[in-house]
């Protein structure tokens, strides 16, 4: 049955469907808008009529000449990954459905069809992520076997060589062929990432990020900022602090450093922010609590052509960059039953390190949380 809405236009009775419906004028401004867009857009009918869309968020991947243009030429648009950023940081996946309407009532009227993806996004991103993981460290594996074998015959000749010759002058070859060999086997091993678990103890995850940015610091340019914003509340986590530590910095002077690299930036500011999050499912495993530590800057963000292959072990964007720094990171994070997430558009590049307060459950039924 149709209804008719507060602006007079007959309208389906589009409350009953999931996928949000949005009605918009020429100036793109809000004319109708269904229950579950209401939930989309964060605001309510009554509140949103007469809106100008666009101006609910502080980021949008679509552009409003792109609607403006299908209005024009009467042609509909659709794109299946819009992103959305509300002016509260809250951030929202879609896909985007636009339909130039052709009666004469509805003439310079635009109905927009949204589906939220951000879950169905996320779920494949971990299984994919899993996937990748397991891919490269197969790859590096047969790799690291078949380098580090003839690595250390060239190393034991070269000892052997350098014992056999007179002139000592000569030595200074057979020390850099060993010396070489040598920094190869530990840029191997480094590919390789240890499996072992280390030691865990109870620690303040502030005090490990406190060193991370003194660290960091000591090598960024004058003109970048370091911010906290710390949850007080956040409970110890046990966790292997050395590794911690060196995952976090990675990605800190990561941030500084793509800060450094843009042109265009005259004053760079690198935010390290925790939070604690509740009933967070990570890769399908429920956690009843999870410590989220995001670290965020204003850099150009992340090559398009380098957000599939992130963590790959030698990928880099940089020039010199050995491209192992995100790829232990992400081993760290893995050890630690955790994941990490990149979300970057230009101007602010946000990596999310979820690591779960893990849960242990004894025979009798109690249940003893790791923090």
């Amino acid at each position: 049955m149709a209804k008719t809405d507060c602006t007079n236009v007959v309208q389906p009775d589009w409350d009953q469907l999931l996928t949000g419906i949005v009605q918009l004028d020429e100036q793109l401004h809000i004319r109708y808008m269904n229950a579950a867009a209401e939930t989309m857009l964060d605001g309510s009918r009554k509140r949103l009529l007469g809106t100008p869309l666009f101006s609910l968020f502080s980021y949008s991947s679509l552009e409003p000449e792109v609607l403006r243009q299908a209005l024009r030429d009467q042609q509909s648009v659709s794109d299946s990954d819009v992103t959305w950023i509300f002016h509260d940081g809250q951030r929202v996946t879609v896909e985007f459905v636009a339909q130039p309407l052709t009666r004469k009532s509805d003439t310079g009227q635009v109905l927009v069809e949204l589906r939220q993806v951000d879950q169905i996004r996320r779920i494949n991103q971990e299984n994919s992520q899993q996937q990748q993981l397991q891919a490269a460290h197969s790859i590096v594996r047969g790799l690291a076997h078949e380098i580090k074998n003839p690595l250390g015959g060239l190393r034991g000749a070269a000892q052997l060589l350098a014992g056999e010759l007179e002139d000592k002058q000569l030595h200074d070859y057979t020390d850099l062929i060993i010396s070489q060999a040598d920094r190869l086997r530990n840029l191997v091993d480094r590919m390789l990432g240890s499996h072992e678990l280390p030691e865990r103890t109870a620690t303040n995850v502030h005090e490990v990020i406190e060193r991370v940015i003194a660290v960091a610091q000591l090598s960024a340019p004058s003109n970048i900022s370091f911010r906290r914003d710390y949850d007080p509340s956040l409970p110890e986590l046990t966790m292997a602090a050395d590794g911690i530590e060196q995952a976090l910095l990675n990605v800190v002077m990561n941030a500084s450093e793509a800060i450094a690299d843009d042109a265009a930036q005259t004053g760079g500011e690198v935010i390290v922010r925790t939070r604690v999050l509740h009933q967070q499912t990570l890769y399908g495993q429920r956690y009843r609590r999870c410590a989220v530590i995001e670290v965020q800057d204003n850099g150009p963000g992340v090559p398009a052509q380098l957000k599939d292959t992130l963590f790959y072990p030698m990928v880099s964007g940089r020039a010199g960059g050995t491209g192992l720094g995100l790829a232990i990171t992400q081993n760290v994070v893995h050890q630690h039953a955790g994941k990490i997430e990149v979300l970057s558009e230009p101007h602010c590049t946000r990596f999310l390190l979820y690591l779960p307060y893990i849960e242990t459950r004894y025979s009798n039924g109690a249940t003893h949380v790791t923090k």
